[in-house]
């Protein structure tokens, strides 16, 4: 570039021109911002949010008490009771994720043997305190029970990548 051409695009503001021309080109194109809480964007099949213990059709709870999620989960976060039952299988007694420690990795899903544990649809699960982010066995059951038509879709989906 040659020294009068450096001077006439100084001089007639070339690069402010071409900068206020992109601004107002924008000014005028669709806007792209949602109104989150009305408005919110699809969520993926594949998407990793709150935690849920799944049921059998007829109700029984599909936890064996394998404690593989428990080994598997890299943040511990996970802890497991179990008892045998009277016809022999084992039950779980306890169950506890605490989600404070919890990094959404899905491990314990994939660990599962029976599709017991699953990452729900739920991303909007703020709380005022730690103390409401360790879930039980009864919240873990109450979202599994709230959520089975869409977990059970998201697992179908999902089943060819597995």
């Amino acid at each position: 570039m040659t020294g009068l051409d450096r001077f006439a695009r100084s001089f007639l503001l070339a690069e402010i021109v071409s900068g206020m021309a992109l601004t107002l080109k924008q000014f005028f194109a669709p806007k792209v911002t949602l109104n989150y809480p009305y408005e919110k964007t699809p969520l993926s099949p594949r998407f990793k949010g709150e935690h849920a213990l799944r049921r059998y059709p007829n109700g029984e709870e599909r936890c064996i008490a394998c404690k593989l999620c428990e080994a598997v989960c890299p943040a511990l976060a996970i802890t497991i009771e179990a008892e045998p039952r009277e016809d022999g299988s084992r039950r779980t007694t306890r169950y506890d994720i605490d989600m404070t420690k919890c990094i959404y990795c899905g491990m314990c899903e994939e660990a599962c043997p029976v599709d017991a544990i699953v990452e729900g649809p739920n991303a909007e699960f703020a709380t005022e305190t730690r103390e409401e982010l360790m879930y039980d066995k009864d919240r873990l059951l109450a979202n599994g029970d709230r959520w089975e038509s869409i977990l059970a879709k998201r697992l179908e989906l999902d089943a060819p990548y597995r």
